[in-house]
């Protein structure tokens, strides 16, 4: 098991697939979120959920609920709950939607884990993957000062970060469900 505390960001919007994609069934879960927390936690000694309202979810779990609320429905407002709430200087994140990233990839990336770097994040050709990878507590403040100039990209934050970028050929195991055809290809993959 891997000592790190891992993160599932579980409170996006969901507005390209058009209900809550936290919600969505999952192989034999009631839930995404309680599939990725239930095989997550199989991986990670501890594990978080990030979310706006922990009310929403029926299971046991630690849930980080955002700080602040209002119209914003970006991760930067995850992390700064996370820096307040847990006191480990790395973590990993992950997003609700990436089902299919295994052990495999997330070895990888802790494998690349130093403590010069910000972030350690995941790559693939189609781009980074900003909610897959190891966060470093040296980026509180990039996350607060983000909030505060209301600029919510994570790309943005980690190119102006000591960010390590971990390439990966397999893309599938990065596959995000964002639509809801995304969502019906991923039951087939199940």
């Amino acid at each position: 098991m891997l000592d790190i505390p891992c993160v599932i960001f579980a409170g996006g919007k969901s507005s390209r697939m058009g209900e809550d994609k936290a919600l969505l069934p999952f192989a034999s879960y009631k839930t995404l979120t309680e599939f990725q927390f239930f095989r997550l936690s199989k991986i990670f000694k501890t594990v978080y959920i990030s979310c706006r309202d922990k009310n929403k979810f029926d299971f046991n779990a630690n849930f980080i609920e955002d700080i602040q609320k209002g119209d914003i429905f970006a991760p930067t407002l995850g992390f700064v709950s996370i820096f307040d709430k847990i006191e480990e200087n790395i973590f990993f994140v992950i997003a609700v939607d990436t089902p299919f990233v295994s052990l495999k990839e997330i070895q990888k990336i802790v494998e690349f884990q130093d403590s010069s770097y910000d972030a350690v994040v995941a790559r693939t050709e189609e781009g980074i993957h900003p909610l897959c990878g190891i966060y470093s507590r040296s980026l509180e403040k990039k996350f607060e000062d983000a909030i505060l100039h209301d600029n919510h990209k994570l790309g943005f934050l980690l190119k102006n970060a000591n960010t390590k970028y971990v390439d990966f050929t397999n893309s599938q195991a990065f596959l995000n469900l964002n639509h809801p055809a995304d969502y019906q290809h991923a039951l087939t993959l199940i």
